[in-house]
């Protein structure tokens, strides 16, 4: 059992690059993972870790064993918890990373329903709408698009991520009618700026007839968020392109329409991701397939597709 804990101050050690942040993780002292790891590096005759006072960098058999024990690691510790369950159903801290406004709007409504099935299971949800390290950060599952997929780590697709333009009918009262993407040029812009990067992205529009044209609105104003462009084009003072899960609401009220609603903009899907394991945590195997199954039921998928 010493064995097995001192392998898994190793690997997370490896994961972060740190003992002081495993120890954290761990529950334990940077001191304890610290010796931990040297009786390891002791019963196995090999240095795993290059130690300085800034860094921890895995040796060339540190890699080796890495590879080797971490999957391995993972699925004990998946199997130890599935049996730790609460009379065999799916129990623990379930630790998920999403999209603030697309979690509060879609997500969360869905947790009442997901607590009756599943009351074991305690929630620790983190709104973010960046990409957080799945593996590494130690989240069970995250729901996003335009994610890079690392090594380990599966996406479920639930809903294409389509972006449409929107105005309201104040804005598009008395101005040129907009019959094709040409047309937008003469128009005010409420662009969305990328919270990760800070760029205003150039946009491809696709029409249902597959053909293509870069978007061309007249730059008027930036936002970092689909939401608050919404709010902003219902308000009269441009047109903006948005995600289909935020543009819904505002279309179904009537508050803004669709303009060139033969185009839109291809953005991938909106997934869940999660570590790939032989043998998933059932909790994590309960959120996956219930989060699946409610973006069925609920025609969500046909409700953000912008066809």
């Amino acid at each position: 059992m010493e064995t097995f804990s001192s392998i898994e101050c190793f690997v997370r050690s490896a994961e972060v690059g740190s003992f002081a942040e495993a120890a954290r993780r761990l529950s334990l002292t940077p001191a304890a993972v610290g010796k931990s790891v040297a009786k390891l590096e002791a019963r196995l005759g090999v240095r795993l870790f290059q130690r300085s006072t800034r860094s921890l960098t895995l040796t060339e058999a540190g890699q080796l064993f890495l590879g080797e024990v971490s999957a391995s690691l993972h699925t004990i510790q998946n199997a130890v918890a599935n049996l730790a369950s609460a009379e065999g159903r799916p129990a623990g801290t379930l630790k998920v990373s999403m999209g603030t406004v697309f979690g509060r709007l879609y997500i969360v409504p869905l947790l009442g329903e997901f607590l009756r099935r599943f009351p074991a299971i305690n929630p620790d949800w983190h709104f973010d709408n960046r990409q957080v390290d799945l593996i590494g950060q130690g989240f069970d599952a995250a729901i996003g698009g335009g994610f890079e997929l690392p090594q380990g780590v599966v996406a479920r697709k639930l809903t294409p991520a389509h972006r449409v333009l929107v105005a309201s009918a104040e804005y598009l009262a008395g101005r040129e009618a907009i019959v094709e993407p040409h047309d937008l040029k003469r128009h005010d812009g409420i662009l969305i700026r990328s919270p990760q990067t800070g760029r205003v992205r150039s946009w491809q529009l696709t029409s249902r007839t597959r053909q293509h044209s870069p978007l061309m609105l007249k730059p008027r104003m930036t936002m970092s968020d689909s939401e608050a462009a919404c709010a902003t084009a219902a308000q009269g003072l441009g047109i903006a392109l948005v995600s289909m899960p935020f543009a819904v609401g505002y279309l179904d009220a009537g508050t803004l329409q669709r303009v060139l609603p033969d185009w839109y903009v291809d953005d991938g899907n909106i997934s869940i991701y999660y570590a790939e394991h032989k043998l998933l945590p059932g909790k994590t195997r309960a959120f996956v397939d219930f989060i699946i199954e409610q973006f069925a039921e609920q025609g969500l998928g046909q409700r953000f597709s912008a066809l």
